[in-house]
C-alpha cells in the first residue's frame, strides 16, 4: 500500500509535475482574493457509491503545498463509500487548499474509478480460479496510481514495465522470425529467474510455443472454441492468460473455459471517474 515513506520515494515527482501543469506562475485566483495566510478547511463530499481509492495521493498533494496540511478521515482505501457520506475534512493554509483541489481530486476520482471499475470485473471472476490482470495501457504518468488502484479494486498487476518481465510479441516474433527463435533468444539473455510469456493467436502458434517450453502462453483474440481447444493442448504444460476482447460480458466464458489469468487494458483506460467533491472551504475560527 502507498504508506508515506512509499509516496515520498516513488510519487512525489508525479504529484508536483502535476502541480506544476496546473501552475506555470501563479494561482492567480487564489492569490487575489486571499492576499495573506490563513488556515481554513474543506470537507470531501462523496457524490457516487463505489470504492474509495488513493485518499493517501489525495492527502500528499495538499502537504507538497503545506508541510503543515493534514487530511482527517475514517475511510480507507478499498472501503466501499455511499453518495453524500462524507469522507474526511483536509484542512491547512487556504491558499494550499485552493491552489492543490483540483489536483488532489483528479487523482482521487481517477484511483477510485479504476478501484470501482476493477472490482465488478474481480467480482465476476470471484468463483472461478482465472485471475484478473491489469495491462500496460495505463494512462501516461499515471501508471503507479492505476496499477495501484486495480489492486484496491481485487485485481492482480500484470509486468510493472518494460523492465519487469519478458513478454515476447506478435511484432517480437515477426522481428525475431518466428516463435522459437524469439524464446530462445530471450531465455538466453534473460536471467534464469524471469519467467518468458509468449502471446499466440492460432493453435499452430500454441503448438510451436509449447514447443519451445515457453513459460506462460498469452491466447490474444481467440473465439471460445479456439481458446478451449488450446487449453486442452496446453494441458497445465504452460499457464495461460486470455487477452483481447475481454468485456465484462464475456468474463464467465473466459473463466470457466479455465484459463489462468485474463488480462483487461478497459480496468484501467475504459474506467469513469468516480464523482467527488470538496466543499464547504471555510477560514478556521481564530
Amino acid at each position: 500500500m502507498l504508506n508515506g515513506v512509499t509516496m515520498k520515494i516513488n510519487t512525489d515527482t508525479y504529484i508536483m509535475n502535476a502541480i506544476r501543469e496546473d501552475i506555470t506562475s501563479e494561482d492567480v485566483t487564489t492569490n487575489a482574493i486571499m492576499p495573506e495566510d490563513k488556515k481554513g478547511h474543506a470537507d470531501l463530499i462523496c457524490k457516487q457509491d463505489g470504492i474509495i481509492c488513493g485518499l493517501e495521493v489525495f492527502r500528499r498533494t495538499f502537504e507538497l503545498l503545506d508541510d503543515k496540511a493534514f487530511f482527517e478521515t475514517e475511510v480507507k482505501d478499498g472501503d466501499f463509500v455511499k453518495k453524500g457520506q462524507l469522507l474526511g475534512v483536509v484542512r491547512g493554509d487556504i491558499k494550499a487548499l485552493l491552489t492543490g483541489e483540483r489536483t488532489a481530486l483528479n487523482y482521487l476520482q481517477r484511483m477510485s474509478g479504476i478501484a470501482t471499475y476493477t472490482h465488478e470485473y474481480a467480482e465476476v471472476l470471484k468463483p472461478y480460479k482465472t485471475k484478473l490482470l491489469d495491462t500496460r495501457k495505463t494512462t501516461p504518468n499515471m501508471r503507479p496510481f492505476e496499477k495501484y488502484a486495480v489492486k484496491v479494486g481485487g485485481g492482480t498487476n500484470h509486468r510493472y514495465n518494460l523492465s519487469d518481465g519478458v513478454l515476447i510479441k506478435d511484432n517480437h516474433i515477426g522481428a525475431a522470425g518466428g516463435i522459437t527463435n524469439a524464446v530462445k533468444l530471450a531465455r538466453d539473455y534473460a536471467p534464469f529467474v524471469r519467467k518468458i510469456e509468449v502471446e499466440v493467436e492460432t493453435l499452430e502458434e500454441v503448438d510451436e510455443a509449447l514447443s519451445a517450453k515457453a513459460d506462460i502462453i498469452m491466447l490474444d483474440n481467440m473465439d471460445n472454441d479456439t481458446m478451449r481447444e488450446a487449453v486442452r493442448r496446453i494441458a497445465g504444460k504452460a499457464e495461460t492468460e486470455c487477452s483481447g476482447n475481454v468485456t465484462k460480458e464475456r468474463l464467465i466464458e473466459i473463466a470457466e473455459i479455465g484459463v489462468d489469468y485474463v488480462s483487461s487494458g478497459a480496468i484501467t483506460y475504459s474506467a469513469p471517474i468516480m464523482d467527488l467533491s470538496l466543499k464547504n472551504m471555510k477560514p478556521d475560527e481564530e
